[in-house]
C-alpha cells in the first residue's frame, strides 16, 4: 500500500490498484469517512472495473465498523450515485476511476444531497484520519447493510426532468466504451421512441475496444463511423462512469460542449426565466451571449467541478456547463449528469424536424482551438513572456491562469494542477484570427520550454 497523500487529489481519490489503492486502504477510508462526516447511514455504488466490488466491500466494512448503516446500490454510474445521495438524503461514495486506464480505481465522495467533498470541504480530514486507522483491527460489530437496486428509480427521475415521450422517432448510436453507460442507457431509453444502436455496452473494466474518454478524438472514431453507416440522427459517447457525454451530429461531426451548454441553457431558461447560468472561463463567448439574449444571467467561473458546484449553490443557478462535457443541473441537486444533458439534446432534436447539425449551428458562433497542452518547465516565466507579448493588445484577467481578450478573440493559458504543462484555449470570430493567436502563443511558450 502506497502513501495515502498520493492518491487523495483535490476533488477525489485516484490511484493504481493495488500498489497505491488496496482493500485495507479502502477499509480505513470507510471508517474515516463516517468519523469525519458523522454519517449514520451511507450509500455506496461502484463501476464495472474488476477491482471495484472488492474495494467497495472493504469501504463498507470500514463504514459499518463505525456503526454506520450502508445502502449498497451495486453497479451504477456516478450520476446514479448522485441521484441516490439526493433522493435518499444520504452521504455517498462512488468507486470509479472515470476515464482512467484499467489499472486505476478511486472514490468520489459527497455529503447528503450530492454536495461534493473536496480538499477544502473534508477530503483532507478523511485522508489524515484514514492514515491513522490504516492497519488497525476493524470491529465486526456495526451498522446494517441493505442491498438496494436504484437503477429504475434513477431512470424514472431523469424522465421527470426531460419528457421524451412525445418526440419524433430517432435513431441514436451510443458508444458506452464498455463503461457504465451500457448499464444506464437501456434503462433510461426503455419505452421511448428511440431506436438504439449500441456500441460496446458490455461492461468490461479492461476497456478492450478503446479508452472510455470521449475527449480524445481517436476514441470517437467508431461512433462517428457507426452514425454515418447506420444513417442515425446523432451519436452519444459516455466516459467510463457515464457522468460525461459527448455528442456527434448526423454527419458524425463532433458538437462542441459549448454549443451543448448554450442549447441546454436556452431550454432551462425557457422553464426558469431570468435564471443564472454558470459557465467556466474557457467555454465559448457564444455561451454568455446566448444566455443574455434569452434573458438569463451568465456567471463565469474557474475550471473545475468544485468551483462550478460552489458557484451554482451560491447563486441558485439553474444550469452549469464546462468545456469538458460536464453539465450540472439545479434540478439534479446541482450535480453533473451526462445522461440528463443527452436527454436535453434528444428533446431539442425530437421536438422539431431539422437535423442536429442545423439545430446546433445556432449555438456555434466562434472558431475554437480546443485545448492544446505544452510541456513547460518554468510555467511562471512562460506566462510572464506571454503577458509582455500581448501588453496593450487586449484586457487581462487572472481568474484562472491568464486570459487575454481582444476584439472578437480571446485566449486562456493556465497551468495544469498535476503536470508540468500549460493548457491553451483560443477562440476568435474567424478561423484565420484564431489560428494566428493560437500559434503566436504557442511560439512564445515553445521558446520558453526549449
Amino acid at each position: 500500500m502506497g502513501d495515502l497523500a498520493k492518491i487523495f487529489k483535490a476533488y477525489d481519490v485516484r490511484g493504481v490498484v493495488p500498489a497505491e489503492l488496496d482493500e485495507p486502504a479502502a477499509e480505513a477510508v470507510g471508517a474515516a469517512f463516517v468519523e469525519v462526516t458523522g454519517a449514520r447511514s451511507v450509500v455506496v455504488a461502484h463501476d464495472m472495473r474488476d477491482s471495484s466490488p472488492p474495494l467497495a466491500a472493504a469501504f463498507i466494512r470500514g463504514a459499518r465498523s463505525r456503526h454506520s448503516d450502508v445502502v449498497h446500490a451495486g453497479l451504477g454510474s456516478t450520476d446514479l450515485l448522485y441521484y441516490a445521495s439526493g433522493s435518499l438524503g444520504l452521504p455517498g461514495v462512488m468507486f470509479t476511476a472515470s476515464h482512467n486506464p484499467a489499472r486505476y480505481n478511486g472514490m468520489k465522495m459527497c455529503r447528503a444531497g450530492a454536495v461534493p467533498i473536496g480538499g477544502d470541504t473534508g477530503l483532507i480530514e478523511i485522508r489524515d484520519r484514514a492514515a491513522e486507522l490504516l492497519g488497525a483491527p476493524v470491529s465486526e460489530q456495526g451498522g446494517s447493510l441493505i442491498e438496494k437496486d436504484l437503477l429504475s428509480g434513477y431512470a424514472r427521475h431523469l424522465r421527470t426532468l426531460v419528457d421524451l415521450s412525445g418526440i419524433r422517432p430517432l435513431k441514436v448510436v451510443v458508444d458506452a466504451g464498455n463503461g457504465m453507460g451500457g448499464h444506464t442507457v437501456p434503462a433510461v431509453f426503455d419505452g421511448l421512441p428511440i431506436e438504439l444502436v449500441p456500441l460496446y455496452f458490455e461492461l468490461d473494466g479492461s476497456f478492450p475496444n478503446h479508452e472510455a474518454n470521449p475527449l480524445e478524438p481517436q476514441n470517437l472514431l467508431d461512433l462517428q463511423r457507426a452514425v454515418r453507416d447506420s444513417g442515425a440522427d446523432l451519436g452519444l459517447a459516455f466516459d467510463g462512469d457515464a457522468d460525461r457525454c459527448w455528442v456527434v451530429d448526423e454527419h458524425g461531426a463532433s458538437v462542441s460542449p459549448s454549443a451543448i451548454t448554450a442549447l441546454v441553457a436556452v431550454r432551462e431558461l425557457a422553464k426558469h426565466p431570468g435564471a443564472t447560468v454558470i459557465h467556466n472561463l474557457i467555454t465559448s463567448l457564444g455561451v454568455p451571449e446566448i444566455v443574455r439574449e434569452h434573458g438569463g444571467l451568465p456567471v463565469r467561473t474557474r475550471v473545475g467541478h468544485s468551483f462550478i458546484k460552489a458557484e451554482m449553490a451560491r447563486t441558485g443557478a439553474v444550469f452549469g456547463g464546462e468545456h469538458s462535457a460536464h453539465y450540472y443541473f439545479r434540478d439534479f441537486w446541482f450535480a453533473d449528469s451526462g445522461m440528463l444533458a443527452a436527454m436535453h439534446v434528444l428533446a431539442a432534436l425530437g421536438e422539431q424536424g431539422r437535423p442536429l447539425s442545423q439545430v446546433v449551428a445556432a449555438y456555434s458562433r466562434y472558431h475554437a482551438s480546443g485545448e492544446v497542452n505544452s510541456a513547460v518547465s518554468d510555467q511562471d516565466d512562460a506566462l510572464r513572456r506571454v503577458r509582455e507579448a500581448f501588453a496593450g493588445r487586449g484586457t487581462f484577467d487572472e481568474l484562472d491562469g491568464l486570459t487575454v481578450s481582444g476584439s472578437g478573440w480571446w485566449f486562456n493559458l493556465r497551468p495544469s494542477n498535476t503536470e508540468p504543462l500549460l493548457r491553451l484555449n483560443a477562440e476568435a470570430a474567424d478561423e484565420t484570427k484564431m489560428t494566428a493567436i493560437r500559434d503566436e502563443v504557442l511560439t512564445i511558450v515553445g521558446k520558453v520550454s526549449e
